[in-house]
């Protein structure tokens, strides 16, 4: 599975860093480093909706407001530091094992 992270002008404006970072931590603290391949990505085309992130390879596993289906899995939007881990939580880890 990968999760790329926006860096593009607006993201990067909106703390798509501190989001990496972040990300960096959860997925050490839920030990899933070999699993996850974490990447930066230039624009992915959401940029009035916050910092955004494609998680590609898997479906969500919950649907809602801040969850969008893709073509290659599904992307985050108005995702920030304080929020990383409960969005990890409860779309991605869930379905990391079933994919």
């Amino acid at each position: 599975m990968t999760i790329k992270v926006c860096v593009g002008s607006s993201c990067h404006l909106k703390g798509s860093y501190d989001v990496i970072e972040a990300f960096k931590a959860v997925l050490k603290k839920y030990d899933v480093e070999d699993v996850v391949d974490l990447q930066a990505s230039f624009c992915l085309g959401h940029c009035a909706k916050g910092v955004t992130v494609s998680c590609e390879g898997m479906e969500a596993a919950v649907n809602g407001p801040q969850v969008e289906v893709s073509a290659d899995g599904y992307i985050l939007h108005g995702v920030n530091a304080d929020n990383v881990e409960e969005l990890f939580a409860q779309v991605v880890y869930p379905k990391i094992f079933n994919a």
